[in-house]
C-alpha cells in the first residue's frame, strides 16, 4: 500500500455511486464533435454529440464582464478572424465574433447548458493558468449553473480552482485534470497525491498517454471514477478500455 493512501482517503474521499457513478457510463466528445466543417466548442459540435447521445466535454474562461464563455485558447488568433485576448471582451460582443469557416459563434456556458437541456452529460473544463484569477470564473460557472437539472461536473489542472468548488458550491461534482508529463519520480507522485489533497477531487481526467499508471490505478480502485484524454484513435481507445472507466475522445477515437 502506497504511504499516501490513508492522506488520500482522508483529505480526498471518494464520493459513491449516487453522486460520481453515471461518470463512467459515457463516451464524452472531446469540445464536442468537431471536425468536417464543425469547430470545436461550437453549437454545431456539441448539436453533432447531442444527435449520438454522446457526452460533452467543453473548456470555459471568463469575458470581461464576468461571464463564462466557451472558448479553449486564451486569445483568438487560431479560431477566429479576431486577435487579442478573450477576458479583453464582453461575453455580448464574443457571441457575435464567427467562429472560422462556420457559422457558428462563441457561446456562453449558460447558452450550452440551454441547449444540452440536460439530454447527455457535461464535464466542464475551467481554464486555469498562475497570472489569472480563478476564482472569479468559478463564481461565473456557479452563477450559470444555478437550477441547471442534468448531469454536469467541473475538472480543472489546477487544483485550487477544484477545490473552490468544494468549498463553496460543493453540490457540484468535481474532478482533477492530470497529466503526469513523464515524471513518474517521488517528487513526482508527490506533487499529484499534494493536488488531490488541495482540490478534494471526487474523479480524475487523465492523461491517456500516461496510462497504465500508478496513481491513478490507485486512486480508481478507492473508488475515484477515472476518465481518460484525449482519446483519438483506436490504440488509445483499446488503452482507454483497459485502464479507465470512460474516454474524452475525438476523431477517429469516437468511431
Amino acid at each position: 500500500m502506497s504511504p499516501f493512501a490513508p492522506i488520500d482517503r482522508w483529505l480526498a474521499p471518494q464520493s459513491g455511486a449516487a453522486r460520481v457513478g453515471w461518470l463512467g457510463q459515457h463516451t464524452y466528445a472531446h469540445r464536442g464533435m468537431h471536425g468536417g466543417g464543425r469547430v470545436e466548442n461550437s453549437p454545431s459540435a456539441f448539436a453533432a454529440a447531442i444527435e449520438r447521445s454522446l457526452g460533452i466535454e467543453c473548456d470555459v474562461q471568463r469575458s470581461r464582464d464576468g461571464q463564462a464563455v466557451v472558448f479553449h485558447d486564451w486569445d483568438l488568433d487560431r479560431l477566429t478572424g479576431e486577435i487579442g485576448a478573450v477576458k479583453a471582451r464582453d461575453a455580448a460582443e464574443l457571441g457575435t465574433i464567427t467562429l472560422t469557416a462556420s457559422g457558428d459563434t462563441i457561446p456562453t456556458l449558460s447558452k450550452l447548458l440551454a441547449q444540452i437541456g440536460g439530454r447527455v452529460p457535461l464535464l466542464i473544463e475551467i481554464k486555469s493558468k498562475r497570472e489569472v484569477r480563478f476564482a472569479p470564473l468559478c463564481f461565473a460557472v456557479r452563477r450559470a449553473l444555478e437550477g441547471y437539472r442534468g448531469p454536469v461536473a467541473v475538472m480543472s489542472f489546477d487544483p485550487r480552482a477544484v477545490g473552490w468548488f468544494a468549498r463553496h458550491a460543493p453540490h457540484v461534482v468535481r474532478g482533477l485534470v492530470v497529466t503526469e508529463e513523464g515524471s513518474r519520480t517521488l517528487s513526482g507522485q508527490f506533487r499529484r497525491h499534494l493536488s488531490l489533497w488541495q482540490s478534494k477531487a471526487e474523479f480524475l481526467a487523465y492523461d491517456v498517454r500516461d496510462l497504465p499508471s500508478r496513481f491513478a490505478a490507485a486512486q480508481r480502485s478507492r473508488g475515484l471514477p477515472l476518465l481518460t484524454w484525449t482519446v483519438r484513435n483506436e490504440e488509445l481507445a483499446e488503452r482507454a478500455r483497459a485502464y479507465a472507466d470512460a474516454p474524452i475522445a475525438e476523431g477517429a477515437g469516437l468511431e
